[in-house]
Formats: C-alpha cells, structure tokens, sequence
C-alpha cells in the first residue's frame, strides 16, 4: 500500500498531548509545573475524548460515501489512538508515580489516603466529613433494565463493593465525589512539619461505614464516564437557532458514552456486571489508576516558603507607548499599537472600549465575541457604554463550544442594557476577533479605530494564551475592518477588501497567491522563504500547495503548536520544510504568516488556522502589518522563537518530538522568556 504523506489529524493531535507529557516528564521543570503539565494533559485528554472520538464513533456507523472527506477511515483510527493512549497513560502513571509523589515526599510533602490517616488525623477527617460531605454525598442502588442508574458526564464515582455475590446488584453501589467548590484536595492538620494532603475520595473512602452502616465492605474503585459532548443542532437553516442551543445545551451531558474510566485494580467480574448495567462497548473501557480527574491538580495545595517548587512570576508588563497615556485614541492617531499577551496587560482593551464610552464624539462600538470570560471586563466596558447613551452593536458566537452558555448569557445581558446583538449564523461560526470604535471629526468626517486579534477577548486566557492584537486608524485597515462588520450585520453578501483576506471568501486563494509567487521567485533562482507560525495545519490541499513550493526550492519554516497533517522530510516532496513545536508555560496561540515577497517580506496576522474549517467554514480575517516598527518588533519576536533550543520539538514523521538540539557553542535559548525580556526591555 502506498505510503501516505499526511499524518492523520487525530493522531497528530496526540503527538501534540504528548509533548505536554514531556513537560510533565522534564526534571527541569519545577515540580508544581509538571504537576499542572499532568493536569492540562488529564483536561486535553478528557476533552479529546467527548469530542473527536464520539465524533469517530458517530462516523463509524455512516458509509464511506456518507462520511465527512476528512474522517475517512474512523475505525482504523480509532485503533490506533487506543494504542497510543493507552502507551500515553502507562507513562503519565509512571512519571506521576515514580517521580512526582517521591520527589513531593522528598520536599515533605504527602499525599495521605484513607489508610495513611493516623490517629491525629481521624478527629479532623471525621468532623471534616460530618461538615461537609455528609449532606452532599449520595448512595445510589446499581438499577439494571430501562430504568437503569445514570451515570453523569465526568462525575467522579466510588463502586463499593459488598460482601456477597456480585451478580445480585444490591451487593454493588454507588457512591458520588463531590468535589465541586470544596475542591479535589483537603490540607490535612499535622503536629509535625510534614505538608500533607488527602484526596477528598479517600476522605470518603475512610467514611464509608457511615455512609452505607450495616454493610460489609469489601473495597472501592473509583469510575468515570465522559459522554459525547456535540450540541447535534441538526438543520442549523431551520428553525430558531438560539433555541436550539439553549435546548440542546441542557441536555449535553445526556451524550452516549466515550470513555468509561475504571480503577485497573477492580475484579474483572465487577466491571463486567458495569459494562452490562451502563450498556458499554468494549471500546468504552478505558483501565486507569486509583484516581480519576487529574485535571484537579490545577488546585493541588502549595505549602509556603517552597517558592521553588514554581515557575518564577513573570508580571505582566506595561505598553512601552501607551503606559503613560491619558488617551489610547490620541495615541492611534499618531502611530498603530502592537500588544502581545500575556507578556503585555490586557488591561488596555477594556480602557480603550471605556475611553470610548466617555468620549461624546464616538457614535458606535462594534465588537466580535466568540469566548467571553464569566468575569469580563470587555462585556461590563461595553454595559457601560450603553448606560451612557453609546450605540453598541455585538456578534456574539454562540456555537463556540463549551462556552455557549457564557456567550449567551453575556449576549442577554447586553441585549437587556440595549444593545444590538446578533448571534450564531446557520453552518457557519464566526471566528475572527474585531473591535471597532467610531468617532466623528471636527470637519465632519469619522475616524475608526481598529482592533484585530489572533485571540479571544478574553482576560482570563489573556494571561495564560500568547496572542497578537493590532490596534490602527489607519484608512487602509480600518475600512475594511467596517466592511467585515457590514458583513456580519447582513449589510453585504462579500466584504470587498484588498488588504484583509477574508475566509470563507478570500482566504484561501490569497495565501496560495502568496504561496504562488515565492514558487515564482524559487524557480527564477531568487531567494524564496515562508515563516508560518499557527495552532494547527491540518487542510491538505494547503499542505499539498506547501509540498509544490517545498519542491520548487522555497525555503519553509512552520512553527506549529498542536495538529499538523504535514509530513517534514519527505524526499523530493518537503525536504525544504522544518516544523517545530514551542510548549511552555504559556499557550502558543498567536497566528503569524510571513512570506519572503523578493527580499521585502510581507507579514500577516490572524485568528485562522491552516486548517479547512478555518478556510472554508468560519468568518476569519488575515491582515498585513503596515507599520514597520510594528514589523521589526513581530520579526524579532519570531526570531526568538525559531531559535529556540530549550523548548521547541520537532515535528517529524514517527510523532516522536524530539527536542531541538542545541550546538554546543550555541547559547541556551528558551523563547518564552527572551520575549518576556525583550519587551520588558522596551520600557
């Protein structure tokens, strides 16, 4: 069989988890961070599973002819990512067992479960308990037939077992965790100087007679389900689409199941009476260890005085330009403003849209809200502007998945203070992240003030996501930027712009044009280059048109933080291609597109990805830097991230990630930190 010359998304995505494990892994990091590494890989996982393996499952039943072009062969899939997520979770087991818990012990911190509970400690656990588990938990009766027990998406359970024979099912419960706002984990008191820490489970598990008195308990395993998280709007054209969600929103967590967790240690004749109660497949058994949700150690207890044990703060830094400005707007009228999160503080934004809402010659604020934070600044600016006689007018995407319910409550709330909100359009979800201020002139004319962003408006991920947003009154931006808007508020069928490339209308011919003329240069025997730097690279005709310029002699560097289809160092094919992969601290999101344009580079930023979804079936804009200064500090800034040697992989055709290595004169460079520097140096 022919050689293929992509990697398949899904396993390419589980290349990109595992890098995340290789940080948990690393003995570099600080202990706390491979902690959190463990935690966002147990979080991606999860989320992995309630959406593209239900997604894989839903198509495995569909023919051929009837699948979507990119699930072509699910079933073999399927297959192969359970082999390599099963290899994944012997080694987060391993590195959370080997070396996480004995190097926690090594700092005097311990992880005490039920059995570990000495006497100092069963007075608290007790009284713990009766305060405030007791009323929270409940035991449930294993119910067979149509009436069978339900088990709620990603609820943590403990099967206790009873004494007696385990086909009669009042010799098996179930017991709920809730861990909800008390947390994961509980400070357990000491007289000593040991740090010790109990999961709330084994607080349960040391409680259990009170829960189930008179009973015989013979032992407990902890399970988990997680459920196929797809809202399945059906006819998106047909109907009320709002209400649909909100309807569909309810009953997500009624989804099939995707991922049955079960303790590895529990009887085989136990999770098989399970897997014939909860009707599972074979394909939703998933064997784990003794405790689920590992994605509560974002909120594992840090004892004081072990600021070692952490990754040093990195504070967010001031705007070198606009730190000292009374008027942000006065600003723009002068020269166009780079911001660069999280390095940079977001805090500029809201003041922008607040600077606006005071100022009596701005008519309109027009905004694009596809994640809202549940505390938002952004949408109180704007609550505001409405209260003092502002006209508002917002796009909220309400189909952003597991933030559709944030979006239309924020979309309620500005409606309710007078806004104009338009929501989710029927096939297709707007993606682009536009901010736009109106203002008339003394001579009668308007200026508009333009935001464009690779990221959401959103101060939580703000301070956690690296982002670019671009800030201008520039003419040539700006008007096309209205355009965009016009579009959204169904003013126009196709925004006529020459500078942005639009998706779905423009996009993809503009970047193979751009492509197109480097292959020009490359086989006139010109220098020919492209530096893309994205999320995820996963359509194949753009990876295919990426193969064609590799093979005319361009010069390809790709910075690629999660999926990418592409296969680097194919002979005669990509042998001109380099992929790397920067996994750090931060959460490599920023979109920069660069081509080598004869010796005078052009640069793009954007919210879309390479990927089709993002070509063909969103609302995105790609726009060009026209500042130069703007252009040096973006350039520089890729530069440090090419030559990163501390944390960037590459990308290769085994999904190994092996890390980039560093010559030995070279210098150690870690490009997270030099960006942080080198902006802070701007001040």
């Amino acid at each position: 069989m022919e050689k293929s010359i992509f990697t398949e998304r899904d396993i390419s995505w589980l290349a990109f988890n595992h890098r995340v494990l290789q940080e948990a892994a690393d003995p570099s990091v600080p202990l706390y961070d491979r902690l959190k590494f463990l935690a966002i890989y147990s979080s991606n996982l999860n989320e992995f599973y309630q959406v593209r393996v239900a997604s894989m499952r839903s198509f495995t039943a569909l023919k051929k002819s009837e699948r979507p072009e990119d699930e072509r062969k699910p079933k073999k899939i399927l297959k192969v990512v359970q082999k390599i997520v099963s290899w994944q979770q012997n080694e987060f087991g391993r590195i959370y067992s080997e070396e996480i818990i004995p190097q926690l012990q090594a700092h005097n911190i311990h992880l005490i479960n039920d059995a570990e509970i000495g006497k100092q400690q069963k007075v608290f656990a007790n009284q713990f308990f009766e305060e405030h588990l007791a009323s929270a938990i409940q035991a449930l009766p294993l119910v067979e037939n149509d009436n069978a027990t339900f088990l709620n998406n990603n609820q943590l359970y403990l099967v206790v077992q009873l004494e007696g024979d385990l086909n009669d099912s009042d010799n098996i419960v179930l017991v709920t965790i809730p861990s909800g706002k008390l947390g994961r984990f509980i400070k357990i008191p000491q007289n000593s100087d040991r740090f010790c820490v109990s999961f709330i489970d084994d607080i349960i598990r040391y409680n259990l007679p009170k829960i189930l008195p008179e009973k015989n308990i013979v032992a407990a395993y902890s399970i988990k389900v997680s459920r196929d998280a797809e809202l399945y709007l059906g006819d998106e054209y047909d109907g009320d689409l709002i209400k649909k969600l909100k309807e569909r929103i309810a009953e997500r967590d009624k989804g099939a199941p995707t991922r049955f967790l079960y303790d590895q240690n529990m009887p085989a004749e136990l999770l098989a009476k399970l897997k014939e109660t909860f009707k599972l497949s074979k394909n939703d058994l998933t064997p784990g260890s003794r405790y689920h949700n590992f994605s509560d150690f974002f909120g594992f207890p840090f004892p004081e005085g072990k600021a070692e044990l952490k990754e040093a703060d990195l504070p967010q830094l001031e705007h070198p330009v606009l730190r000292n400005q009374k008027s942000i707007m006065d600003v723009l009228d002068q020269q166009d403003v780079i911001l660069h999160f999280p390095y940079q503080s977001y805090n500029y934004i809201p003041k922008l849209i607040w600077e606006a809402a005071e100022n009596p010659s701005v008519t309109k604020i027009r905004i694009t809200l596809y994640r809202v934070a549940s505390k938002s600044e952004v949408t109180k600016a704007l609550l505001h502007a409405l209260s003092v006689g502002k006209k508002v007018i917002a796009f909220i995407e309400a189909k952003a998945r597991f933030d559709e319910a944030s979006n239309l409550y924020w979309g309620g709330e500005l409606e309710k203070a007078g806004a104009t909100v338009i929501y989710s359009y029927p096939g297709i979800k707007v993606h682009t992240k536009l901010l736009m201020v109106s203002k008339d002139t003394e001579d009668g004319g308007q200026v508009r003030y333009a935001y464009l962003g690779t990221g959401n408006f959103n101060e939580k991920t703000a301070k956690l996501y690296c982002d670019h947003a671009l800030i201008t009154s520039k003419r040539k931006i700006s008007k096309e930027v209205k355009r965009i808007f016009d579009l959204l508020e169904k003013k126009v069928i196709v925004p006529k712009c020459k500078q942005i490339l639009v998706s779905p209308f423009t996009t993809r011919s503009g970047i193979n044009k751009l492509i197109n003329l480097e292959i020009a240069y490359a086989k006139a025997g010109k220098p020919a280059h492209m530096i893309l730097k994205m999320n995820s690279l996963e359509d194949r005709d753009m990876i295919q048109k990426l193969y064609e310029a590799s093979g005319a002699g361009v010069k390809i560097k790709l910075i690629v933080r999660g999926i990418c289809c592409l296969i680097p160092g194919i002979k005669g094919m990509s042998e001109n291609i380099e992929v790397t992969s920067i996994l750090d601290r931060f959460l490599e999101h920023a979109r920069v597109y660069i081509f080598g344009n004869g010796g005078d580079e052009k640069m793009y930023l954007a919210s879309a990805d390479l990927m089709t979804r993002n070509l063909d079936r969103r609302i995105e804009v790609i726009f060009p830097i026209l500042d130069a200064a703007v252009f040096k500090e973006l350039r520089h800034i890729i530069d440090l991230q090419l030559n990163d040697n501390s944390k960037s992989r590459l990308i290769v055709e085994d999904q190994s990630n092996p890390y980039k290595t560093k010559a030995s004169e070279q210098p150690k460079r870690r490009a997270q930190v030099d960006i942080y520097n080198y902006l802070k140096g701007l001040l």
